[in-house]
Parts: structure tokens; C-alpha cells; sequence
């Protein structure tokens, strides 16, 4: 397989580059689509079990279900389609998912040879990974309102991490499964934004951001750039880039994934967390192949979490004299 060919000089100087194209629909992006029709299905047969749902129609697309049950069941389902935990409150019956479309997605060799231009060929799999189905925000009950559900404030992903994982080479990689425009909550950057090291983070007191960990607005900076993008487009940018996820001011979802992948053997800023081998030039003994292995892992450490203490990514702690 022939590997893409990348600016990495826009890379250096942006922060950011986006790779047009590169991730194949049939056999990259559309097994993971059918895998959480299964799981909406499994999700609407259950809440309609309950009696919170009227029957839906199977033939409609995945959004348009999604969203037609959501509003009239008000039932949360950002966790159920998530492939991480929660900071807090996780129990053994906490929803996530790790299927094998999802895994064979995370190990696609066309994802893996573009990341392994940025940061070499001992790539491990870093668990600060989320699916983002965002809903239209006219749409929204204010019952599953979440980060995995609307808009994004302005962060950088090195300030959403612990502070060990500072040096490490971490590669922010995020691609879209439906159009993502300016209407529906694309991505938006601020280019350069990563050579300033990483900003003071506080938590956001609007209700529409639920005190998501951002950037106080008197950092932020000019120059902000909206990036739509199309599936199989991908969105490489560097730990301390300042971007957001727009809101969705559309009528249908926007749904996409966000990525890191690291060199082997550095801090992951999430160490309660498992990652994996994704690719060893020099130990390929190492490399994670199996999907239902990987799945175990989530599943031994939520298990583990449940009866411990909440974990805690914030560096910045509530009531921070920093940001009053």
C-alpha cells in the first residue's frame, strides 16, 4: 500500500493539516456504521421495552432515528456509542463500546502509515479516544446534553490531560463519519495556536457547555479558521492546537471520531486508562491484534474503577484564582 504523502511543514507551522481522502468508505468507515445500527437498534428495543418510545420506523437512516428517539424517549445515549469512561461515577454497568469494526478502525494501515509520518513507527494507541454523535442543538433535551452530544469550547487536548504526558509526542487525529460543515458543528482551529505551549483551562459555566475544562475567552486568539470536512477526510493536528466543535445549528447529526496515537512507551496524560500496540516496526510480536482482547481491557478497568475513586484528568481545579 502506498503511503500518503503529507506536508509536514503545514503540520509544523499550523499546528494542524488535513489529509483529504484518505480513509477508504467501504472498508474503513461503513463497518463501523453498521455496527452501531446494531447498537441503536439494541438501544430503541430497550427503551421502547420500557415504555418510553413509540415504535420507529427501521427503514429511516441511522440520524434520523437516532434523533427521533432521543427526543421523545430523553434517554441519554452518548456513553453507550463512546468507546472511553467518564471521569466520575463509574459503575460495572456504566455503557461504552469497543466492538471490532471500532478496533479494526483504530489499526486501518491507511490511518497508521499517515500517523506513522508524524511521530515514527512505534505507534501506541492512546485511550483518550471518543465517538461524538452531536445532535442539533433545536433538537437536544436538556436530559442528555453532554460533551459527547453538542458544542465544544476552545481547548487544547494537552490541557484535557495530566500534566506527565507533556512531553510526550501525542498526534490528535479526528475524521468525521458524516459531512461535518459549518452548519451541523465542524471543527475550527486556530493555526499557529501550538506554539504557545498550553493555555490555563477553566471550567465553562454556560449551561450550553456544561462546564466543559476551556480556554477563558481573554486567551483566545484571532485568526480562528472553520475546517468542514467530508468522510474519509482526516484531521491531524498537534496536542497544543486550540480548536473547537462548533455548534449545530443543522437538523441532523454530526458524527465523527477524535484519536490520539503516541509513541510506545511515553506517558498517556490518562494512565487509569488502557491503550495498545497499534503498530511495532521493530517488535511486531507487541501489536494488538485482537478485538475482543482490546474490549477486555476496557471492561477489566471499568470493573476495577467501579470500586475505587473517581479518576481526574483537570490540572486546573474548580475555584482556581486563575480563573476568576
Amino acid at each position: 500500500m502506498k503511503q500518503p504523502q503529507l506536508d509536514l511543514d503545514e503540520f509544523t507551522e499550523n499546528g494542524f493539516v488535513i489529509v483529504r481522502g484518505l480513509l477508504d468508505w467501504e472498508k474503513d468507515l461503513q463497518p463501523v456504521v453498521k455496527e452501531y445500527e446494531v447498537l441503536l437498534d439494541s438501544l430503541i428495543s430497550q427503551w421502547h421495552d420500557q415504555g418510553l418510545l413509540e415504535p420507529v420506523d427501521a427503514e429511516l437512516p441511522f440520524g434520523e432515528r437516532l434523533i427521533r428517539s432521543v427526543m421523545q424517549s430523553k434517554q441519554p445515549y452518548d456513553q453507550n456509542f463512546d468507546i472511553s469512561l467518564p471521569q466520575a461515577g463509574i459503575t460495572e454497568e456504566t455503557p461504552m463500546h469497543h466492538g471490532p469494526a471500532v478496533f479494526d478502525l483504530l489499526r486501518s494501515p491507511r490511518l497508521l502509515d499517515a500517523v506513522e509520518q508524524f511521530i515514527g513507527s512505534e505507534i501506541y494507541s492512546n485511550p483518550v479516544q471518543h465517538t461524538r454523535v452531536k445532535f442539533p442543538e433545536s433538537k437536544l433535551p436538556n436530559e442528555v446534553r453532554s460533551g459527547l452530544t453538542s458544542r465544544i469550547d476552545w481547548h487544547q487536548d494537552s490541557g484535557v490531560i495530566t500534566a506527565d504526558a507533556d512531553a510526550s509526542d501525542i498526534l490528535t487525529v479526528w475524521f468525521p463519519i458524516t459531512d461535518a460543515t459549518t452548519e451541523n458543528g465542524c471543527m475550527a482551529v486556530v493555526p499557529g495556536s501550538h506554539r504557545q505551549g498550553v493555555s490555563l483551562h477553566c471550567r465553562s459555566r454556560s449551561a450550553l457547555t456544561l462546564h466543559q475544562m476551556s480556554i477563558p475567552s481573554r486567551l483566545m486568539d484571532d485568526g480562528q479558521l472553520v475546517l468542514p470536512m467530508q468522510p474519509g477526510d482526516v484531521l491531524f493536528m498537534h496536542r497544543c492546537t486550540k480548536h473547537s466543535g462548533l455548534p449545530n445549528i443543522s437538523d441532523r447529526i454530526r458524527w465523527s471520531f477524535d484519536l490520539r496515537y503516541q509513541t510506545t512507551g511515553q506517558p498517556t496524560g490518562r494512565r487509569w486508562f488502557p491503550g495498545f500496540v497499534a503498530r511495532s516496526r521493530s517488535r511486531p510480536e507487541t501489536e494488538l491484534h485482537d478485538a475482543e482482547t482490546w474490549a477486555g481491557l476496557w471492561r477489566d478497568t471499568r470493573r476495577r474503577l467501579a470500586v475505587g475513586s473517581d479518576v481526574s484528568f483537570n490540572r486546573w481545579r474548580e475555584g482556581d484564582p486563575l480563573c476568576a
